[in-house]
């Protein structure tokens, strides 16, 4: 007990600062994740919007299966007719330490010709896990965001996604998943973001606040922190560690490029070398005109279609700007301002700037 009370008055005595984040918004515990769960299911009770039952097809196979083991038998001659059945996929996250009787939510997709999933019930389903075994039981009614309506003439309207729906607790968990965390007198934080500076600064942190060689940084992505043997002290331990602040490091000088949307996004640590930029624009318009020729009266004359063509060339009256030595992010902003680049004239201007050497940044084009 002693060994906590130092650890709170250390706490009670730490001076927080505006610009540092919490270790649990910063770095994550060694096998303590989720799990995901998919699962094969039917959902039923729809209003005529469901999948075009044929022979032979996994909407068909399903609703034989299920009826034969619920007593009654279709001869095999018989074709299933219904359009108020939909075959489905349900995923789902399984926490960490989920125990058995616990209720999680679950995601449900039309994979056949169903039209709509609104006012559907989705029957018992098993959700298996990547090793095939069957974590949770899925079953309840579905509650869908979209909808759709079409008229006999062919027009259709639709609003958001009606063959996606979500069950609120919807799934109950029946197998519980191993996790490490109260094995060993020791546990690893993985960094969410690599960075040496920040793992260093973690380690330090902990170190500052619980004691020396508390803990020590493996690499730039994870720490590893000494634990009480005891799971009731871990748990406290882990509670009292994951509210230390920590200061991170600032981030690489790195420029994201969408190239779909045009997207630009600079962090404040780009940095330009002295260099002078000069970007225009040269606008070439062709306009076709189409003139009648109309001979005089009584002359033997035809009237002819005459084009006369107009070529205007344009060019922006654009200055050369320059950048002095260590420009910031608010001096390269203003300065691209100034001349009314838009979001592809400035890719242009950041990437000559790249190959120029100007410019102290990764570029990524995603």
């Amino acid at each position: 007990m002693r060994y906590f009370k130092i650890v709170l008055v250390l706490l009670a005595m730490s001076i927080t600062n505006a610009n540092a984040e919490r270790i649990k918004d910063l770095a994550s515990i060694t096998g303590v994740r989720s799990n995901q769960l998919v699962g094969y299911g039917v959902v039923v009770g729809l209003n005529g919007t469901g999948d075009k039952v044929k022979s032979g097809d996994f909407t068909s196979q399903s609703l034989r299966s299920m009826l034969s083991q619920m007593g009654v038998k279709i001869p095999s001659n018989v074709q299933i007719k219904s359009k108020n059945v939909a075959a489905v996929i349900i995923h789902a996250s399984l926490p960490a330490f989920a125990t058995p009787g616990q209720m999680i939510d679950v995601t449900v997709n039309a994979i056949g010709e169903a039209k709509s999933l609104r006012g559907g019930s989705l029957l018992m389903s098993p959700l298996k896990g990547a090793d095939g075994k069957v974590y949770a039981i899925a079953q309840g009614n579905l509650v869908v965001g979209g909808l759709s309506a079409s008229g006999n003439d062919g027009s259709k309207i639709s609003v958001n996604i009606p063959t996606v729906g979500n069950i609120p607790n919807g799934a109950s968990v029946e197998r519980s998943v191993y996790s490490p965390f109260n094995d060993g007198n020791s546990l690893t934080l993985n960094l969410h973001t690599f960075d040496f500076t920040t793992a260093n600064r973690l380690a330090m942190s902990i170190n500052q606040a619980i004691g020396p060689q508390t803990s020590h940084s493996i690499n730039g992505g994870s720490v590893k922190v000494n634990m009480p043997r005891d799971p009731a002290q871990r748990v406290a331990f882990m509670s009292l560690l994951e509210n230390l602040e920590v200061q991170p490091a600032q981030s690489a000088a790195r420029i994201i490029i969408n190239s779909r949307t045009g997207t630009v996004v600079i962090n404040n640590q780009v940095k330009v070398r002295p260099a002078a930029v000069s970007h225009g624009n040269l606008t070439v318009t062709i306009n076709e005109n189409l003139n009648v020729s109309q001979p005089g009266g009584f002359s033997d004359g035809q009237t002819v279609v005459t084009p006369q063509t107009d070529i205007t060339v344009t060019e922006e009256d654009k200055r050369m700007f320059v950048f002095d030595p260590g420009v910031s992010l608010d001096e390269i902003v203003r300065a691209v301002n100034q001349v009314g680049a838009g979001p592809s004239d400035l890719v242009a201007i950041l990437e000559a700037l790249k190959g120029a050497g100007a410019l102290t940044a990764e570029l990524i084009v995603i």
